[in-house]
């Protein structure tokens, strides 16, 4: 990955940056600084997710597997069995959120403006714009990007990888920290798979075990709604599992992957502004 793109600053935590570069630049621990910060703000996201009961899920892939048509497409078939809200990260535009929205369900859109992820700082900003009275799971529709939203713990519960057809069957094998991460991994589009018969689902599900991983494999399609009630079983299933876990603390926490979230070892480093000596 990129080691001078500093992705891991964005307008949720650059605040935190201050001048504190060594004879070396000093990059590298600022950086764990971050992680820390971001670490300990997402632990406060997820007690606050606890105590209203709300399931939180991170929703991960590349840009155009289709994250806000299967959101779409649960709104429609899933709105007697539950009630959700969603939280859309994208560099720019509110696209998706008016999509969201269009469907009468609460919609927050972040912008991150350069930043490839989201993190704990930006969506705790977000829980004030959402009302979370009756809502019982809470989507967060992270940056298309298979790399490092896996690495950074925005106080939610579980993790949900999407691969579309139109990928390359692949993708598990090509990024194993994203995929490692998930506790489910959905193929999607698979109203296309007679245009594109290279995709194997198999070995897209083979290439997942490979990384030692036995979460679910689910296969669907937002277009004609195939395997979409698989899905909804599932989530219905962790909602209930999730007000279990709610009882105790902490409750269930996402895996990460830390060492992704610190490929920006020469991050340029902004001076903070002098303080006035008057």
């Amino acid at each position: 990955m990129c080691t001078t793109c500093g992705c891991q600053v964005t307008s949720g935590n650059e605040a935190q940056i201050t001048v504190e570069k060594s004879a070396d630049g000093g990059a590298t621990s600022v950086l764990t600084r971050l992680m820390a910060g971001n670490d300990l703000q997402a632990e406060h996201n997820r007690m606050h997710f606890d105590q209203l009961g709300v399931l939180v899920i991170n929703l991960m892939s590349s840009p155009g597997s289709g994250k806000t048509a299967l959101l779409e497409a649960t709104i429609v078939q899933g709105r007697e069995r539950f009630r959700m809200a969603v939280i859309e990260g994208d560099l720019e535009t509110e696209n998706d959120a008016l999509r969201i929205r269009a469907h009468g369900v609460q919609a927050h859109q972040i912008t991150t403006g350069s930043a490839c992820h989201l993190d704990a700082h930006l969506v705790h900003e977000a829980l004030h714009q959402i009302d979370f009275a009756g809502i019982d799971v809470l989507f967060i529709e992270n940056v298309g990007n298979l790399v490092c939203p896996a690495s950074f713990d925005l106080g939610h519960h579980l993790n949900v990888i999407l691969l579309s057809v139109a990928e390359g069957d692949d993708k598990p094998a090509k990024y194993p920290v994203m995929f490692r991460a998930a506790d489910v991994m959905l193929i999607t589009k698979t109203d296309l798979s007679p245009y594109l018969v290279e995709f194997s689902s198999e070995r897209a599900a083979q290439n997942l075990r490979n990384l030692a991983s036995q979460v679910p494999v689910f296969q669907l399609s937002a277009r004609n709604g195939e395997g979409i009630d698989v899905w909804l079983d599932w989530l219905e299933e962790q909602m209930q599992l999730h007000k279990q876990r709610a009882k105790n603390r902490p409750s269930f926490r996402p895996v990460r992957q830390p060492d992704a979230g610190l490929h920006a070892t020469r991050i340029l480093l902004r001076p903070a502004h002098p303080v006035s000596k008057s």
